[in-house]
């Protein structure tokens, strides 16, 4: 094979190495190859083997879905499938994301695809989709937008800025880790929307990777203060699974979890004082 008919799985396997701030000594050692081979794969000299193109793969620790295409790149068959969540392949994982949203009342959990698209939510999630006009959520709810979008839950967060600089910090490092187009994209709509009227721009920083960024929430029914937990599902075999999560919300104080309570009890609406 001529130099110029190589796969362009080689620079696609440095931006990973580079994207993940690491050396070509440093990859070839968890790798268990040489530099001069690695070299010669990300240079076009060498084609890589289907074995090592996933072994480099899974020290990088590249996505499911770009694990794909770099065997594409290097001529060879995908290695995981990509199943649509309503397929039958597909029945015991809904079982299990309706099980754990299900558990998780009287507080709010949601099921959230890669680009932080909604995908199912319990009937607690309603406290806070509720208070977001239905352009938000017609189409689909996406959580970035339903948190950051000025006619969304901005303009009843009290505590903005805060919220702000954690989800748009998350969001970029996933830009940064996957450097995928779409998530790029989500990122520059929602970075530019403009701060909801009332609400103060901050004038310093605001450390957004902090161990738990609470979100403070004026509500119909009480103000709210709560915290969430990202669980994902453990060694993943395939493309649609890989990239699910599920976003679970806990009461950060008394008043807010006697809240979340009542309002389960009452099917939804403030019980009678």
């Amino acid at each position: 094979m001529e130099t110029e008919d190589l796969p362009r799985v080689g620079a696609l396997l440095r931006d990973w190495r580079q994207r993940k701030k690491l050396s070509q000594l440093d990859l070839a050692l968890k790798a268990d190859t040489s530099t001069r081979h690695l070299s010669c794969v990300e240079t076009g000299r060498a084609r890589p083997s289907r074995e090592m193109v996933l072994r480099l793969a899974e020290h990088l620790d590249v996505p499911l879905r770009d694990r794909n295409g770099l065997l594409l790149a290097a001529g060879y068959a995908p290695a995981y499938r990509e199943s649509p969540l309503g397929s039958d392949r597909m029945t015991m994982v809904r079982s299990a994301l309706k099980t754990m949203l299900a558990g998780h009342d009287p507080y709010p959990a949601a099921a959230i695809d890669r680009i932080w698209d909604v995908v199912d939510c319990n009937p607690a999630m309603s406290v806070l989709l509720n208070l977001v006009p239905p352009h938000l959520t017609d189409s689909g709810a996406n959580v970035m937008r339903l948190i950051l979008h000025p006619d969304g839950l901005a303009s009843q967060c009290l505590n903005f800025a805060e919220v702000r600089a954690h989800a748009l910090g998350r969001l970029l490092h996933q830009v940064n880790t996957t450097g995928h187009r779409d998530l790029r994209q989500l990122y520059d709509e929602v970075s530019a929307y403009p701060f909801p009227l009332g609400t103060d721009v901050p004038t310093g920083p605001v450390d957004p990777m902090g161990i738990v960024a609470p979100l403070r929430v004026r509500t119909p029914y009480g103000d709210m203060s709560l915290f969430s937990v990202i669980a994902t599902f453990g060694a993943p075999a395939d493309v649609t699974l890989s990239e699910l999560a599920v976003e679970t919300f806990f009461p950060m104080d008394e008043a807010t979890e006697a809240l979340l309570r009542d309002l389960a009890t009452a099917g939804g609406t403030k019980p009678d004082a």
